[in-house]
């Protein structure tokens, strides 16, 4: 896997929190040249003040004039691993405020779309495109019917995508409950209550790291034969 990666460049939109941070500093244990792109000023320079090795830019994936802009000045590159999050969509369905959820398309579902159409000039033929959608497409749980809607519309492309761009690859990793800040929205006891209810339902008993996923994603990365595929990566979430 570590010659695999060695000196590849690797995109990571989306990668400075969570389960993005952890796939780029991954990629960066195992050789590759990776860069993280964000939006949040703060969190670039948090990043920049902790992982100095970890290269940075200030990229707005809702915006394709800067999307345009970016990818033209990078260049060509091996792989794009998408971690955007849209965190609206989610909620009772009897009181799921709709401009919610459409917030929630436009900050996830558009963005990735668009960013897959700046990125795919630079990417080489060999390369490969990684989504991060959510196993709430399969949990069938109360209040996420939202968030299904847009993680399943693009795990639905997916394989349709895999004929469309090849020989450019592209597959999904779907994660379960994990513990990033993406739970930040609840307070340490009540995201304490969540997952350990959560952990009932989950076979392995537990919730999820970050670092978890992001193995799931550098194994993607570093297999050539993986294309058009969702992988679920939620513990045996029931």
């Amino acid at each position: 896997m570590t010659k695999h990666l060695n000196n590849q460049k690797v995109v990571v939109a989306g990668g400075t929190s969570g389960i993005g941070l952890a796939t780029a500093k991954k990629i960066l244990e195992l050789n590759g040249d990776v860069i993280v792109t964000g939006r949040d000023q703060k969190k670039l320079a948090a990043l920049r003040a902790s992982t100095p090795a970890l290269n940075s830019h200030a990229v707005d994936s809702t915006d394709k004039t800067q999307l345009v802009n970016f990818f033209s000045s990078y260049g060509l590159f091996d792989h794009l691993v998408l971690t955007l999050s849209g965190a609206k969509g989610g909620g009772q369905f009897q009181e799921l405020s709709l401009d919610d959820l459409k917030e929630g398309f436009e900050k996830k579902f558009w963005p990735y779309l668009h960013t897959i159409q700046a990125a795919l000039p630079f990417l080489k033929k060999n390369g490969s495109i990684t989504i991060l959608t959510a196993s709430s497409t399969i949990a069938r749980l109360p209040g996420t019917a939202g968030l299904a809607a847009i993680n399943g519309a693009l795990e639905l492309m997916v394989p349709i995508l895999a004929k469309d761009l090849k020989p450019v690859r592209i597959n999904a990793i779907s994660p379960g409950v994990i513990d990033t800040p993406w739970w930040n929205f609840l307070n340490d006891a009540e995201k304490r209550a969540t997952f350990e209810q959560f952990s009932e339902q989950i076979a392995v008993g537990r919730v999820g790291t970050a670092e978890e996923i992001a193995d799931a994603i550098v194994g993607v990365l570093s297999n050539n034969y993986i294309n058009g595929s969702v992988i679920f990566c939620h513990g045996g979430l029931s």
